[in-house]
């Protein structure tokens, strides 16, 4: 046991949450990481359909009997399914803590709290962590330059934004980006987060529907191999350093407008590198953690793994202090 504000919150072992991947944020992922003693959470986005996304969550109950978590992205985009319908399936299913992303929930946190539901809000700065506490979220990830996806435009390291953070707000904080493994975890907490969540290092695991030459790739990968696009049309996105990428950022630094870049950035192309294993097929969010990946574990390994390094390192750390 590893008893933290966060687990205490939630309801589970470890302060260990699970990052809501769009199309990897599984059933069978969400399940693994809660039997673990995490927080596994199911991405709302990747289902077109509410049957899909309903049957998703039922799967996943009949898979663990620990809580677990819906992403529901409240940016807004052309998607088949209104928000309002996925909150709505969220209730239907019992499921009490759902992670909100993208934009203020303000306008839904009534739905959530009238039916019992922990709210977990998602953001990359400070400012939105302390608007997430004041319209009344139980938890805020804070998500740093180094995180896979979107850390925001400022992309501020997770080293600073953390104990920033800290000194902003009292909910619990959730450190995100650059975290892969029990050293990152106690860093975390020091800084004064009350858990961490990780996407990169859950993307190469056993139960990732990743494909097999995806994890290969990630095991071959450093530090250095992610780049950041898109910055030039106000929403900068951390990906893998692979040949569609690096054509993105020549386009950019010539200035290419949205539409120009569009048809090399949409959702769509994806599909080819987690279900088909085309590296470049598409850009995909890849975290600076993936310099820290040197296996692929199961997801109960990795967990315990993360618990059993932080345990050594926080022993190391007060034998160094200790008089």
């Amino acid at each position: 046991m590893l008893e933290t504000r966060l687990t205490k919150l939630l309801g589970i072992k470890y302060p260990i949450i699970c990052g809501a991947m769009h199309r990897l944020g599984t059933a069978r992922l969400a399940a693994a990481v809660s039997n673990a003693g995490g927080l596994g959470v199911i991405a709302s986005t990747t289902f077109s359909s509410l049957e899909d996304f309903r049957s998703e969550i039922i799967s996943a109950k009949k898979l663990t009997d620990k809580p677990i978590a819906v992403n529901i992205n409240l940016f807004p985009t052309l998607r088949p399914v209104k928000i309002e319908d996925y909150i709505q399936v969220v209730v239907d299913e019992g499921i009490k803590i759902v992670e909100t992303s993208g934009r203020n929930p303000e306008k839904y946190m009534s739905s959530f709290k009238n039916n019992g539901i922990k709210v977990i809000h998602k953001a990359p700065g400070v400012k939105y962590a302390i608007t997430a506490e004041k319209i009344g979220c139980d938890a805020v990830t804070l998500v740093g330059g180094e995180c896979g996806g979107h850390p925001g435009i400022s992309e501020v390291g997770t080293m600073v934004l953390i104990p920033v953070a800290r000194e902003s707000v009292k909910i619990p904080l959730i450190a995100a980006g650059g975290i892969a493994n029990g050293r990152g975890l106690v860093a975390a907490l020091a800084l004064g987060s009350d858990g961490v969540l990780m996407g990169t290092r859950f993307a190469a695991t056993v139960e990732s529907i990743a494909h097999e030459n995806v994890k290969a790739h990630m095991l071959e990968s450093t530090e250095e191999d992610t780049v950041v696009i898109q910055r030039s049309i106000g929403s900068p996105t951390r990906v893998f350093r692979n040949d569609l990428a690096l054509e993105i950022l020549e386009k950019e630094a010539k200035g290419a407008t949205f539409e120009e870049l569009l048809p090399l950035i949409k959702g769509e192309r994806a599909e080819g590198v987690w279900y088909g294993g085309q590296i470049n097929a598409a850009t995909w969010p890849c975290g600076q953690s993936v310099g820290l990946i040197k296996s692929i574990p199961t997801v109960s390994e990795l967990i315990r793994d993360i618990i059993r390094e932080g345990k050594e390192t926080s022993k190391g750390i007060y034998d160094i202090f200790s008089d």
